[in-house]
């Protein structure tokens, strides 16, 4: 059964705290040397069976003209539930009025980068070295992540919801 995805409630809080904890290590989630508060922002719940099964957060820039997707994770409880959250982030978006969607992930995160690709993100942007200039403000960012790859830069992902400028 599809997950049921629904807007972000007060009485989700203590999950999505869980979730920013076991995904991220804490609540504050840094992108593009950007610090944000991913407790407090906007975004979209999944719910598989009743249970939690995943989360979308989301900051739009001021103007509406770009969304930028914080965090996105899935329990993997329900087959689609990380695209259904990605979904609900672009229709968020185009119901703001933004031209524009985006997201950042770390160069270790391959799975991640395999994940957008094929639903139709491209990769707009290399931010080499981003992530040593946060640690240098954040000592405690570990120094590797996924399959022992030393995390050093940003990939950013995107998406036109608007035909792209030329």
């Amino acid at each position: 059964m599809p997950p049921t995805i629904r807007p972000i409630e007060p009485r989700d809080l203590s999950e999505i705290r869980a979730e920013l904890e076991k995904h991220w290590g804490s609540t504050e989630i840094w992108s593009l040397g950007h610090r944000h508060l991913a407790d407090a922002l906007p975004g979209f719940v999944a719910e598989a069976d009743g249970a939690f099964a995943g989360l979308v957060t989301l900051h739009v820039d001021p103007g509406n003209w770009q969304c930028e997707v914080i965090t996105l994770s899935s329990r993997g409880k329900s087959a689609g539930t990380g695209a259904a959250l990605l979904a609900a982030a672009e229709r968020h978006a185009r119901e703001r009025g933004c031209r524009r969607i985006y997201l950042t992930t770390t160069n270790d995160n391959t799975n991640a980068m395999r994940f957008y690709q094929r639903h139709g993100w491209r990769m707009a942007q290399l931010h080499a070295g981003i992530v040593d200039r946060v640690r240098t403000l954040l000592p405690e960012l570990p120094l590797t992540g996924f399959d022992g790859i030393q995390i050093r830069d940003e990939i950013e992902f995107e998406r036109w919801l608007v035909d792209a400028p030329r």
